[in-house]
Formats: structure tokens, sequence, C-alpha cells
């Protein structure tokens, strides 16, 4: 027969176990992460002198991190992007200083090239502009449709800066003058030009051809 007094007793008796799970069913954390004070395991090896997670560094931090990178890297030996920039730099002055050189090259060729164009026009008018003289000499010019035309003529190379040479009583400049002859004078102090044989051009400062004078000299 059974015994209904033990029954009672055992089931009388509380039950207990021990709940061995790793997650917690009613907070779901990880049981073990937490210390005594409920700080979270992170901040406890954080103040243990371990890392803090990425997440909780600062912006402010992060800018002091990579200013300390960037001063190490110039206590090494300089910014290498500085030094890229200066050496950039210093790269466009020198092309800068090239160019500068090479167009005042071009625009000196360019002058000089012009001014041999207008030189060999006026060195192949010169025989005209000799019969223009020559003829207004014999006064064949003082008037009509051919006076005009070499006056027109004679204007339109004076805008190239072409003057002649054919003063009389100035002193006698071997630069300028081609003495084809001398004739002793008393009322001359030093050789001086007494006539002008043929008339010399120059443009500008440049003489194209000397004048064929008549050089008087003291007796």
């Amino acid at each position: 027969m059974p015994h209904h007094g033990n029954e009672e007793e055992h089931a009388s008796e509380p039950v207990s176990f021990r709940d061995n799970r790793k997650i917690d069913p009613e907070t779901g954390e990880v049981r073990g992460q937490q210390n005594d004070a409920g700080a979270p395991a992170a901040e406890e090896s954080a103040a243990g002198g371990q890392a803090a997670p990425a997440d909780d560094i600062s912006e402010g931090d992060a800018l002091a991190q990579a200013e300390a990178i960037l001063n190490e890297a110039g206590a090494e030996g300089g910014d290498p992007a500085v030094d890229v920039v200066a050496e950039l730099r210093n790269d466009l002055l020198r092309l800068q200083a090239e160019y500068v050189n090479y167009r005042r090259r071009v625009e000196r060729d360019r002058d000089v090239a012009r001014d041999q164009a207008v030189i060999g026009v006026i060195n192949t008018l010169m025989p005209v502009l000799d019969d223009i003289d020559a003829a207004r000499q014999h006064g064949d010019l003082a008037e009509g449709p051919f006076a005009a035309i070499a006056g027109k003529l004679e204007n339109a190379l004076k805008t190239y800066e072409l003057t002649r040479i054919d003063e009389v009583g100035v002193a006698f400049d071997p630069n300028i003058h081609e003495a084809l002859m001398q004739q002793p004078s008393a009322d001359v102090q030093a050789d001086s030009v007494s006539q002008i044989l043929r008339a010399g051009y120059r443009k500008g400062e440049r003489v194209l051809r000397a004048a064929q004078v008549i050089v008087a000299v003291p007796e």
C-alpha cells in the first residue's frame, strides 16, 4: 500500500535549480559582462588602461591624434605634402620665367623681322627715290601729278621712320657721310659738308645708306 505520507513530504520540499544560460531571458544581455557597479565591461577595461571602443573617441581626440601624427612626421623630416607643394610652386615659377623670356624673344624676333622687311622694301625703292630727287633738282617735279605721286611716296616712307641725310654745313661724320672729294676752305675751322652729291637715308637710328658728300677742310 503506498505511503502517501512520504509523497506529501517530497512534494512539499522546494525544488531548486541553477540557470546556466549565458543570455539573460529578461534583459537579453550576456551574463558576466557587467561589474558589481553595473558598468559595462568595456568601461572597466578602459579604466584598467585598455583602449576604449572607436565609437567613444570624440572629434577633438581625433584631431589631437592627427595633429600629433603630423607633428611627429614634421619632426622626422618635414611634411611630405608641404615639400610637394613647395616643389610644385618652384616648378611653376620656373615655367613662368621661361614663358616670359620666350615671349620677349618672340616679340623681339617679330620686331626684327618686321624691320628687316621694311628695310628690304626701302632698299628696293632707293633708286626710285634717287630719281625723284634728281628730277626735283632739275625742276621736273615742281608741279603736276608726278610731283603729287612723289610726295605721297615720300610721306608714306616717313611713317616707317625713314629720314634723309642731306644737310649742308654740318660737321663731317664718317658714320653717316661718305667723302668723295675734299676742298680746302678758309671759311671752316673743321671738316664740314659743303655739298651733297647723293642723299643718304636712315631708319630711326640705323643708317641704311651714307650720304655722298664733298668735304670742306681748313686751309
